[in-house]
């Protein structure tokens, strides 16, 4: 492969701002999506606090409903900048273009959205990193190799913008379910990492959380905070289902290395109680936080532990404000804040 520039800067890096997709398909939470309109508009408001929301809207009549909504949350409107394009869900972590620097220019990265080679309703989603990368000014990439185009999601990259990477091999590598890329191996995987996102070090996971609909996506498991730190989630409960998997995780981070050859710090983050909905084990975590410009927001779940995980994060982000959002009704989509958001570097 020809060497290129590229590098994915890590999340707390400075970012023009946060692309967001206004829900409109009911499906996604069934019984609740009214509710899930206004803790959506809460969650602009929080991020347009501190940068401009790139708003995915289906349509005009949905703009001018949302921007009457917005106003009497008393959001900025001049902080918001509308996306006119339909899509079938609003999972934007997924389904958005990934920006990467290539040199000292931005460069968007289309991997292919297929609905997380689970759902069929995907065409749309499709769509969004050419819509979204023509109003950025931002040149779009096919992400290929050995001449196939290659499918992946943000929800299962997470980097220090230095050139560790971390992912799962329950999410890449299950050679029956929900299989993304059939055949590629690790080798492949840390090939096409090394190529489009500057990375040259991968440190793999085994499984993710109970209940998760994306088969194990690393943004409900272990999150960079910093160039050599790492936050980890833990079950402190033996009979629960993720205690197992979990440890195994803190395990492997504990004998990780980082591209320099240094062992990261691992900060442990609590998980909530167990969250159900209509008899369904949903995939509540801590560590699906949202970090911005002077903020990382938290997803929170009416537990005990809340605390305990803003306290925590806390001081991992000595110099952000760090604030929880209440995200009962949004983990009935099967994700919280992260999942719903792609940060947009400057």
């Amino acid at each position: 492969m020809a060497k290129t520039n590229r590098r994915m800067p890590a999340e707390w890096e400075p970012q023009e701002g946060v692309l967001l997709c206004f829900p409109h398909n009911g499906n996604d939470w069934p019984g609740k999506f009214k509710a899930i309109q206004w803790a959506f508009v809460e969650f602009i408001k929080k991020v347009s606090a501190f940068e401009t929301v790139f708003l995915v809207i289906a349509d005009e009549k949905q703009q001018d409903r949302v921007a009457t909504m917005l106003d009497i949350a008393h959001v900025d409107l001049n902080r918001i900048q509308f996306i006119n394009h339909k899509t079938n869900r609003s999972w934007m972590r997924d389904s958005g273009p990934i920006i990467v620097k290539n040199g000292n220019q931005r460069e968007a990265l289309n991997f292919n959205f297929n609905g997380w080679a689970k759902y069929h309703n995907y065409q749309l989603d499709r769509h969004v990193p050419e819509k979204v990368s023509k109003t950025l000014i931002t040149p779009l990439t096919q992400v290929m190799y050995k001449g196939k185009p290659v499918v992946l999601e943000g929800g299962a990259l997470e980097v220090n913008g230095q050139g560790t990477l971390l992912t799962t091999e329950e999410c890449l590598l299950d050679p029956k379910i929900q299989v993304r890329n059939p055949g590629l191996t690790k080798a492949d995987y840390e090939a096409i990492f090394k190529e489009y996102l500057g990375v040259t070090n991968t440190i793999w996971l085994g499984h993710g959380i109970t209940g998760d609909d994306t088969h194990g996506h690393i943004d409900d498991l272990a999150r960079f905070i910093n160039e050599d730190t790492i936050v980890t989630v833990i079950e402190t409960n033996p009979e629960d289902v993720n205690f197992k998997p979990l440890q195994d995780n803190l395990k492997r981070l504990k004998e990780a290395k980082l591209e320099n050859g240094n062992s990261p710090n691992v900060v442990t983050l609590p998980m909530p109680k167990p969250v159900y909905f209509d008899h369904i084990r949903l995939p509540a975590s801590y560590a699906n936080f949202l970090i911005i410009n002077q903020c990382v927001l938290v997803p929170v779940f009416n537990d005990v532990n809340d605390r305990v995980a803003l306290n925590i994060l806390a001081e991992c982000f000595p110099d952000r404000e760090v604030i929880g959002i209440h995200a009962i009704d949004l983990i009935w989509g099967f994700g919280t804040l992260h999942c719903l958001s792609q940060q947009i570097p400057k």
